[in-house]
């Protein structure tokens, strides 16, 4: 990775997206916590601080979806950047719906009217005329990939669109989706206590086909940072309580295993958080991870992982702790996991 100035901003590291895209910050900033999931009555004041000192710090892409809110999470993002668009790389998607009668309930559309309907929605809120990358955020079953993804491809054209991602895809779905638009980017769960995409053979297809691998939630929705040390620790409508590694004896066996990748950020002078992004960072070059952060302190903590360089007995220790498989429960609840494209 070499440093860059992005427009007078500090130096940052940078990576390419898959083959073909440009080169942008070597993470990302995960938006959807500033206005939803993880607690009520968010500050839009401290969020959009910290996505103007994201630019400052040379942090480049930002991710959102319109699912976020359902909405409010582009329009904040909308006015953060406004005179801004030159100094942002930005990513969003369309495909979950959710029922304003039931926020809990989950749908996924994959239709190209839809598609149309949606992509206009997203350019309004953001205030641009372009969006740098749109991803399919669910699979839907109800509809061929390949029509899906040629609906995307029309907005290329139409110059609404730059870049095409998914999110959640299978092997299988990305195979036959690049073969009629290139995919830039593939954004799936990864982290040390989310290690499924080696499993399922998602990052070696990456690898092979030049497309970028974006995990989001690399610090395992913050459990990984060691600052979660019970489940009373989350607000009354924070969505973890509802996931089933933040429950019961799940939530007790997975703190005895950051309990000691704590131990090991101690020893290398950093912090559990910055540890776990390392180790993100370091599964390879194409990995452009998109931890989620509203507050600067955290967003400044998460930048300087980019400086923590892990060494063979390092990784290897971290490997000893988190094999695949150690995390005890599933990464959602089941009627999500139902969401997935396995």
């Amino acid at each position: 990775m070499e440093p860059f100035p992005l427009n007078g901003a500090e130096p940052m590291h940078t990576r390419q997206l898959g083959k073909n895209g440009p080169r942008i910050s070597a993470i990302g900033l995960g938006c959807m916590g500033m206005t939803d999931f993880y607690t009520t009555g968010t500050d839009t004041t401290e969020a959009t601080a910290t996505l103007h000192r994201a630019l400052e710090l040379g942090i480049n892409f930002l991710d959102t979806a319109d699912m976020y809110g359902p909405h409010t999470n582009e329009a904040l993002i909308g006015k953060a950047i406004a005179g801004k668009r030159d100094q942002v790389f930005l990513a969003s998607k369309f495909g979950i719906v959710r029922d304003p009668a039931n926020p809990a309930l989950r749908g996924v559309n994959g239709r190209p009217e839809y598609i149309r309907q949606s992509i206009d929605g997203t350019l309004k809120r953001l205030g641009i005329d372009t969006l740098d990358l749109y991803y399919q955020h669910r699979i839907d079953p109800a509809v061929a990939i390949e029509e899906t993804v040629g609906a995307m491809a029309e907005l290329v054209k139409q110059g609404k669109v730059r870049y095409l991602g998914l999110s959640e895809a299978s092997v299988a779905t990305l195979e036959r989706a690049h073969k009629v638009h290139p995919i830039s980017a593939l954004q799936s769960e990864y982290s040390l206590w989310s290690r499924d995409q080696e499993d399922n053979g998602c990052l070696a297809a990456c690898q092979r086909l030049g497309i970028a691998f974006v995990p989001y939630s690399p610090l395992g929705r913050g459990f990984l940072t060691g600052a979660l040390k019970s489940p009373d620790d989350f607000a009354a409508d924070d969505y973890r309580r509802f996931s089933p590694r933040f429950q019961g004896e799940n939530f007790t066996k997975n703190l005895l295993l950051v309990d000691q990748v704590q131990t090991l950020a101690v020893e290398k002078g950093v912090s559990a958080g910055q540890l776990a992004l390392a180790w993100v960072l370091a599964q390879g070059d194409y990995l452009i991870p998109i931890p989620g952060t509203k507050q600067r302190k955290y967003l400044e903590e998460n930048v300087a992982a980019l400086t923590v360089k892990l060494n063979a007995q390092e990784l290897a220790a971290l490997e000893a702790i988190f094999p695949a498989n150690a995390t005890a429960g599933q990464r959602y609840p089941e009627a999500v996991m139902q969401l997935l494209d396995r």
